[in-house]
């Protein structure tokens, strides 16, 4: 996993029928073959910048585009890319609502990465509550960006801490802390999830707790199972949200 100090993602949804009908199983995901993705902006100069990103890229390839989030929820179940690119600012439908959909409505939906102008722009913490796997700055670098959407397709974190962390501390005074189900980790479980918090790899947590990289990928399993998180970004966001880590 690769980490950086300002966006995230992780396990892979389980198998089973689809909630929006469609009969493709599994295998249609790890079949071989490039990453597939869909650009959702509202802006046709921007999906046409990041589309020529992409498709530069021998293992990456656009399959769709939408102007809208309204446009995009219906080609995701249609064209099932694995990652969506989507602006977290659209009219009608935005990225968070999209989002909230897909989560809602698809057996295994596709990795989301939040397309944004400002790093602190709130609207992309409510984006990872709704279940993106973490957030790209519309001023990143053509091979930040193919490197990110690589990432998550694999089921890696793309986690910005400090940007994430401050997004929280943000949002603190609109929220209640609530203990929930992080109560129940055990004290090495909540270790590894303020690490997790941090931002450091599997490697680097088990650099921190001198235990091996097996061990720590156990104890992350855990914490998402615990928390009911799809992934580390959901792990964190929870952590977050429960009071559990604080994000001064």
């Amino acid at each position: 996993m690769t980490t950086t100090d300002g966006p995230t993602a992780d396990v892979p949804a389980a198998d089973g029928p689809r909630a929006d009908g469609a009969t493709a199983g599994r295998a249609s995901r790890e079949a071989p073959g490039p990453v597939r993705v869909l650009v959702a902006d509202d802006e046709r100069l921007v999906r046409l910048g990041l589309r020529v990103v992409i498709d530069a890229e021998p293992d990456l390839t656009v399959v769709g585009e939408a102007a809208s989030g309204a446009e995009a929820v219906p080609l995701v179940r249609e064209l099932r890319p694995d990652v969506v690119l989507m602006d977290v600012r659209m009219p009608g439908i935005d990225g968070i609502r999209a989002t909230e959909q897909l989560m809602a409505t698809m057996a295994e939906p596709p990795k989301i990465l939040v397309v944004t102008t400002f790093e602190h722009d709130d609207h992309v913490y409510d984006a990872l509550r709704a279940g993106a796997a973490g957030f790209l700055l519309k001023r990143a670098r053509a091979e930040e960006m193919v490197q990110a959407v690589r990432l998550v397709a694999r089921g890696d974190s793309l986690l910005f801490p400090a940007a994430v962390r401050e997004l929280a501390r943000r949002q603190a005074p609109a929220r209640r802390p609530d203990p929930g189900p992080v109560g129940r980790l055990t004290g090495r479980e909540g270790e590894v999830l303020r690490l997790m918090a941090a931002g450091l790899s599997n490697a680097e947590i088990a650099g921190r707790l001198a235990v091996s990289t097996e061990t720590v990928k156990t104890h992350v399993g855990a914490v998402l199972a615990k928390l009911g998180a799809r992934d580390r970004t959901q792990a964190v966001i929870a952590a977050y949200e429960s009071g559990f880590v604080l994000p001064g």
